[in-house]
């Protein structure tokens, strides 16, 4: 990243069945840029909204102001200012000025929660709900390389998981391991043999790796109806269902990462396999680096 260059994106923060969803976006901040933040404007002629530019945050709901608030970068730190809007920007939960006034510049920080406006007639229709927002600021590149290795070892898991002839022969093999040393126990009536079986017992059951959901905190097993989230975490999807009311927004209950559910899949075979060589390779050349 070149310096004084800040990498920015929002994110719809979900912290209710009802919050606003919004389609991602990121910016990319350097010098004097600005983040212009505000109502979509209204074309009369044929009553769609007006594309949004490069360095500007639009939304459809109508308690935000035309021009409600600014992003900017100033002395290589990145700030946020009320514009003079009426229903108010809130920094954490915090107002940043009375309404009509223009406030004080505040200093963002990664996983700050903005919040444009309140809700209006309790935000029962879509068009008078706040906008709630998490910025991510300058995310670590390490913390992506080892989401990136994380992700590559789920898949793995969840491949061998969902292969029947795979999974079942490992178990199979691991069974048969335990049960010979269960007859050779039976059979031997030396104390060394014993011992020698308990320890083959023991590394038997190591060879198999079960997950957890991390909600309910019950095994991730074969024939269960499994999510499994974009950041890779995996759950029962009975336990995780409760999440899904924010449809296509998703935020994992345990990173906070936020998704878009309805993000396009279409993958061919061999892009996949690509993009697993070049994982695969990148965290070999790290660990040999370490």
């Amino acid at each position: 990243m070149e310096e004084n260059q800040h990498k920015l994106r929002v994110v719809p923060h979900l912290d209710s069945s009802s919050a606003l969803v919004f389609p991602v976006m990121e910016f990319t901040l350097s010098g004097s840029a600005v983040v212009h933040i505000g109502r979509s404007i209204t074309i009369e002629n044929n009553k769609r909204s007006q594309p949004p530019s490069a360095k500007q945050m639009t939304f459809r709901s109508k308690v935000v102001s035309r021009t409600h608030a600014e992003i900017f970068v100033q002395g290589s730190k990145v700030y946020i200012r009320d514009l003079e809007s009426s229903s108010g920007t809130f920094l954490n939960s915090r107002r940043l000025c009375g309404p009509n006034q223009r406030s004080q510049p505040f200093q963002l920080h990664d996983n700050d929660i903005i919040q444009l406006g309140v809700d209006y007639q309790g935000g029962t229709q879509e068009i008078y709900r706040a906008v709630k927002m998490r910025l991510e600021l300058n995310k670590n590149q390490e913390r992506i390389e080892n989401m990136n290795r994380y992700n590559l070892q789920t898949y793995n898991s969840l491949r061998n998981l969902a292969t029947p002839p795979s999974h079942i022969s490992t178990i199979t093999q691991s069974m048969e391991r335990i049960e010979f040393g269960a007859l050779g126990n039976s059979s031997s009536s030396s104390s060394n043999n014993k011992q020698n079986q308990e320890e083959e017992n023991e590394d038997a059951d190591e060879d198999i790796h079960v997950d957890e959901c991390c909600i309910c905190l019950f095994a991730i097993a074969p024939f269960q109806a499994l999510f499994v989230a974009p950041c890779s975490h995996t759950f029962h999807y009975k336990c995780l269902r409760p999440l899904l009311l924010n449809h296509p927004g998703f935020a994992c209950p345990l990173c906070r990462n936020y998704a878009d559910l309805d993000a396009s899949v279409s993958l061919e075979v061999e892009e996949v396999k690509s993009m697993l060589k070049t994982m695969k390779k990148t965290s070999k050349a790290r660990s040999q680096d370490e």
